[in-house]
């Protein structure tokens, strides 16, 4: 069965004004290895329980979501929706799962109980273990620095890992309901990603959605960490406005995005120059990319796919790019910057960049965050943003580098 407080997530019925209470108390039904929950600028989703996964069986992902959908809306049994994950290498398997119900509320940002404080987290003894050292982190990035300056490639995005272990880890949904309540205009997400195992984060950035016809992306390259002081906080958020390096950084990817969108698309629009965008933690470029879908329309899938990996998470050229994170990180990203999100039958969607995140497990908490190498990058201060990414969970669970 479905319960529905809208009559479609793109359709008309939007407008209306939402109900106080109606999106948080989606937040607060989630529960953590049966639920799937995503909230965005748009609207606010939960499914509950698990009718089909999606096969990994040598199918690209876009036509075994496609047969999945198809079927779900042939048989009229359930919803026609999947929702999940999509990892960073296409050849791992996904953790997508067509839902036996779905919930729809509107936006977080729009509920005033929003504000209101969550259940808090439970105070925990963490140890952290960095993968790799920050030592071994800074020689990947000089090592990064001497190939793009040999001609090798442009720009790659090396990331880190933190592993953090506790005897019990906090409450997933009482983490959820923090990230949410920390940034409610942002994207926060939690779904199962594999025996075990909940992917959860709250990232900035939407990869693509696709509604009535039209897409919407929104490309984030070039940050900077936020400060506590607000004249200090102003300036750099000014200086990341000016600065080349970021500059020449975000107009890698936004191009790459512009590359890759044009073929599907009758009209795309991709302004000059990119604006601002804040979470609690970062400052970062910002560009939103819109355009008309040549018909028949592309999903939103398809979409995606035609997208990932964009600059902003792997690299250029692409193939250098992944070559050169396979030998520098000592570990598998599995679902750290690929794409969580959700598709419906008539192929209208949102997928987002899955970053800020963290796979939590029975006692290990592994949370990921990474920083584009270009050729005049410094590994000191490509640590230090990647120390200032990680604040978004580390802040959530009383946790400190």
């Amino acid at each position: 069965m479905t319960t529905s407080l809208r009559e479609s997530p793109g359709g008309a019925a939007d407008a209306a004004a939402p109900a106080p209470g109606a999106a948080t108390a989606l937040l607060d039904a989630y529960g953590a290895t049966r639920d799937r929950f995503l909230a965005t600028p748009r609207h606010t989703l939960l499914t509950h329980g698990t009718a089909a996964e999606l096969p990994h069986d040598g199918r690209p992902f876009t036509r075994a979501v496609a047969e999945l959908l198809a079927s779900r809306a042939e048989s009229g049994d359930g919803p026609a929706l999947v929702a999940g994950a999509l990892p960073f290498d296409p050849e791992q398997p996904p953790a997508v799962a067509a839902p036996l119900s779905v919930e729809w509320g509107p936006a977080l940002r729009t509920d005033p109980l929003v504000a209101l404080p969550g259940a808090p987290v439970e105070p925990t003894e963490w140890r952290i273990t960095p993968v790799p050292t920050p030592e071994a982190y800074e020689a990947a990035v000089a090592e990064a620095v001497t190939r793009m300056r040999d001609g090798e490639l442009d720009k790659v995005v090396l990331a880190r890992s933190l592993e953090l272990a506790a005897e019990r880890l906090p409450d997933t949904a009482q983490l959820v309901s923090s990230l949410a309540r920390r940034d409610p205009g942002g994207y926060t997400f939690a779904v199962p990603s594999g025996p075990g195992r909940t992917l959860v984060g709250a990232s900035p950035e939407l990869l693509v959605n696709r509604f009535d016809g039209r897409l919407t992306a929104n490309p984030l390259a070039g940050s900077t960490p936020r400060s506590s002081d607000l004249a200090e906080d102003v300036r750099r958020a000014a200086a990341l406005l000016e600065s080349p390096k970021d500059l020449h950084e975000h107009a890698v990817v936004v191009d790459a995005v512009r590359e890759a969108l044009a073929p599907f698309c009758t009209r795309l629009e991709v302004p000059a120059v990119p604006t601002l965008v804040r979470t609690a933690a970062m400052w970062h470029l910002s560009t939103t990319v819109t355009g008309e879908l040549r018909q028949p329309a592309a999903s939103a899938l398809e979409l995606a796919t035609a997208l990932h990996p964009t600059p902003a998470v792997c690299g250029t050229p692409v193939e250098s790019a992944r070559r050169t994170i396979a030998a520098s990180e000592p570990f598998e990203r599995g679902a750290y910057t690929g794409m969580v999100g959700w598709q419906d039958a008539a192929g209208d969607g949102e997928w987002v960049v899955t970053i800020r995140c963290a796979e939590v497990g029975e006692k290990v908490l592994r949370l990921f965050a990474g920083a584009g190498v270009v050729a005049d990058s410094s590994p000191a201060a490509e640590l230090a943003e990647t120390d200032a990414k990680f604040r978004t969970f580390l802040d959530a669970v009383g946790a400190a580098l």
